[in-house]
Order: structure tokens, then C-alpha cells, then sequence
């Protein structure tokens, strides 16, 4: 299932970390709502479920760490019946210094940094949160599978564009939604 273009949207609560993906027009004005995630805080095992509504009776797909508590730990994206549709893992030694992940998906596989260094550093060493962050998502060829934007703002509003048609919904929203919430530890 191939979205060209969706905006991510965080929703703050006491006790859950909630997020809203909208399929977007070009300019990401949001459109159709596509879903809806939950993170529970302070969790032992990172898990985010992706809901079709806000009743939350059906879960669509989900997000969810291999092992606890673990700093190179890697994400299984499944769909609803559970399958593996997707991973992802993020690359603790090159995190460092400029956020990195790296990603699988059907038919692709591919590694995500933060595009600008300067800003990376910035976020690292200072409490300048509302900074903009950019993933640039490429394939072995360097092609670009999709990128996440978060503009400089207060709430957390993530761009994502999906230029490579291999790429499922799915994955891309699972992992723009990981990088809010493991990038917020």
C-alpha cells in the first residue's frame, strides 16, 4: 500500500504518547486520516499499535522492539494478522553524533541519518528541542526511499515523503512515528 505523502501529528497525554497519520496533498495539507498510534509510556518493551480509528477497536498494523531495554535494539513492523511487513533498528555507534537508523522492507533495504550535522549537534548538546529534523532514507544505490521532515516548532509535526513505490504505508508511518519516540529518550 503505497501513500506518496502523509503528515504525522503528535497528540500529548498523561499516560500514552498518541499520534495521528493523515494521507496529505502535495503541500501536506492533511486529507484522510489513515490512522491512529499509541505509545504507552515508560514501557520495559517499545511497542506502538497503529489503529484504523479513534474508537480504537481494530488494530492495523504495530511497531515493536525484539528485546528490552536494549541500545542497538531492532523494531518488527507487522501488519494486523501479525506477519512481518518490516524492521528497523537504530545504529547506536553511528547515532553518536548524527542520528542514523537502518531499514528493511519488501523488496528494499536501506539506512535513514539525519541530513544536517550542525543541527544534530545541536540537539545532542543543548535543550533545543523544537529544532527541525530531516531523515533522508536511501536504498544501497542511494536512491531515496522517503524522507521525514519535522519543522521548527513546538509540537511535533512530522512531513513524509515516499517517493519509492516499494514502499509500504505502513513502514514509512512506523518508523516516523519510531523516530519521534525513540529520538525523545
Amino acid at each position: 500500500m503505497h501513500v506518496p505523502s502523509f503528515v504525522v501529528k503528535q497528540k500529548l497525554t498523561m499516560m500514552v504518547n498518541r499520534y495521528e497519520i493523515s494521507e496529505s496533498d502535495q503541500a501536506f495539507n492533511p486529507v484522510r486520516l489513515m490512522a491512529l498510534a499509541e505509545q504507552k509510556r515508560m514501557a520495559f518493551k517499545e511497542q506502538v499499535t497503529f489503529f484504523s480509528d479513534a474508537s480504537r477497536s481494530r488494530a492495523v498494523f504495530a511497531f515493536k522492539a525484539r528485546r528490552k531495554l536494549d541500545l542497538n535494539a531492532g523494531y518488527d513492523i507487522t501488519d494486523e494478522s501479525g506477519q512481518q511487513i518490516g524492521f528497523f533498528r537504530k545504529d547506536f555507534g553511528a547515532s553518536l553524533l548524527r542520528s542514523t537508523f537502518h531499514i528493511e522492507g519488501p523488496g528494499f533495504a536501506g539506512t535513514g541519518q539525519e541530513r544536517n550535522q550542525l543541527v544534530a549537534l545541536l540537539r545532542r548538546f543543548t535543550d533545543l528541542s523544537f529544532l527541525p529534523i530531516h531523515f533522508d532514507f536511501v536504498d544501497n544505490q542511494g536512491q531515496v526511499l522517503f524522507s521525514v521532515e519535522r519543522k521548527m516548532s513546538i509540537g511535533d509535526r512530522y512531513n513524509v515523503s515516499v517517493p519509492d513505490r516499494r514502499v509500504d504505508f505502513r513502514v514509512a508511518a512506523a518508523v516516523a512515528v519510531g523516530l519521534d519516540a525513540l529520538m525523545a529518550r
